[in-house]
C-alpha cells in the first residue's frame, strides 16, 4: 500500500505560505523544511516505496503554493535529496536529520552572511542602498557592531519606497543616513565607497535579480568606479536557471506608479511596473553569502553543491 496521506501541519504550512501568512525567503525555507519532518515523523508508510512516495507528495502540496519564490524548492530540494536508507526508519532518520541541518543553517546564515560582508567594508566608509534588504543590512550592522564607523545613502526605491524602510533601520543601528531620489544615484556615488545591495534570486550565471534600478545603478558604479556586491544567502540561488530556465519578472499593479484619477487626467497612457531587473555577473563586484563572498562567475560550483542539477524535481513521481 502507498499511503500519500499528508500530516495536517503540511496541509496548514501550505495554506500558509499560499495566503502569504508566512512571507519572507528564509521564513518559507524553513516552514516548508519543517513541513518535510513533520511528515516523515507522521508517515504511516509500511514499506521504502511508500515513503518516499508519501514525502515526494507531500513536498509537491508545499511547491504549488508560491510557483516564483525561489527559496521554497531550494528547502524542497535540500532535504529531499539527502533522503537515504534502506528501511523505513533510515529514511526517516536522514529526512528528519536534513530538516535539523538546514533549520540550523538557515538560523545562522545571516548572521555569517554580516560577518563576510562586514570585512569588505572599512572604518569611515559611506554605503549606497537600494530597496531593502535584511542581508545587506546584516552586513553594514556587523560592521558597526564590529567598531567600524559607517554612513549611508539610501535610494528611496521608488513606487514603493522600500528605502524608508531601510533608513529606519540603519537610524537605529545609529548610522547617519542621507536619503536621496533614485534619479540622483549617479551623482552621490560620488560620495559612496561602496554599493550594497540585496537579491530576490541569483541565476547561475551570476545575473542578480533585483528590486527594479538595481542594473542601472550596477552599470553606474562600474563607470565611478565603485565596487558594488551583492548580500544574499544560498536559499536564494535559482537552480533552475542551470538548466537554460528564465527567471519571470513580475508585473506589480499600476496603481503604484500612478493613481487612477492622475491617470484618467493625463488621456490614454500604458503603464508598466516592472518589480525586479537583471544585473549581468560583469557589473557585480561580489557576491556574498553564509559560506563566503564568491565572485559572481563562481557562484554555480556552490549552487551544483548545495542544490543539485537544476532540472532535478525531486518531488516529482518517479
Amino acid at each position: 500500500m502507498t499511503d500519500h496521506r499528508l500530516a495536517p501541519d503540511v496541509e496548514e504550512t501550505a495554506e500558509a505560505i499560499a495566503s502569504m501568512e508566512i512571507r519572507g525567503a528564509a521564513t518559507i525555507a524553513a516552514g516548508a523544511a519543517e513541513a518535510l519532518g513533520t511528515q516523515a515523523r507522521e508517515a504511516e508508510a509500511d514499506s521504502p516505496a511508500a515513503f518516499r512516495a508519501s514525502m515526494r507528495a507531500a513536498a509537491r502540496r508545499l511547491r504549488e503554493t508560491r510557483p516564483t519564490a525561489v527559496s521554497l524548492p531550494n528547502a524542497l530540494r535540500y532535504v529531499l535529496r539527502r533522503m537515504d536508507g534502506r528501511n523505513v526508519d533510515a529514511l526517516r532518520e536522514s529526512v528528519t536529520d536534513a530538516v535539523a541541518e538546514f533549520v540550523a543553517q538557515l538560523d545562522r546564515a545571516q548572521e555569517d552572511l554580516g560577518r563576510v560582508g562586514a570585512n569588505r567594508l572599512a572604518d569611515g566608509d559611506t554605503v549606497m542602498t537600494h530597496c531593502h534588504s535584511t542581508d545587506a543590512l546584516a552586513c553594514i550592522e556587523a560592521a558597526v557592531e564590529g567598531g567600524k564607523e559607517i554612513e549611508a545613502i539610501v535610494k528611496e526605491t521608488r513606487p514603493r519606497n522600500q528605502g524608508h524602510i531601510t533608513a529606519e533601520q540603519l537610524r537605529g543601528m545609529g548610522v547617519p543616513v542621507t536619503l536621496i531620489v533614485d534619479s540622483a544615484a549617479r551623482r552621490y556615488l560620488n560620495e559612496a565607497d561602496h554599493v550594497l545591495v540585496g537579491a530576490d534570486s541569483i541565476a547561475a550565471d551570476g545575473g542578480v535579480i533585483n528590486k527594479i534600478g538595481t542594473s542601472g545603478l550596477a552599470v553606474n558604479a562600474r563607470e565611478r568606479g565603485v565596487p558594488i556586491m551583492t548580500a544574499a544567502q544560498t536559499i536564494k540561488l535559482h537552480p533552475e536557471t542551470l538548466t537554460g530556465h528564465t527567471v519571470e519578472i513580475e508585473m506589480r499593479d499600476e496603481a503604484e506608479v500612478i493613481d487612477p484619477e492622475t491617470r484618467a487626467g493625463i488621456g490614454e497612457i500604458a503603464v508598466e511596473n516592472p518589480a525586479f531587473d537583471v544585473t549581468p555577473p560583469r557589473y557585480m563586484d561580489a557576491i556574498v553569502t553564509e559560506h563566503g563572498q564568491f565572485p559572481p562567475e563562481s557562484i554555480v560550483t556552490l549552487m551544483r553543491e548545495l542544490f543539485g542539477e537544476g532540472a532535478a524535481e525531486p518531488w516529482a513521481e518517479p
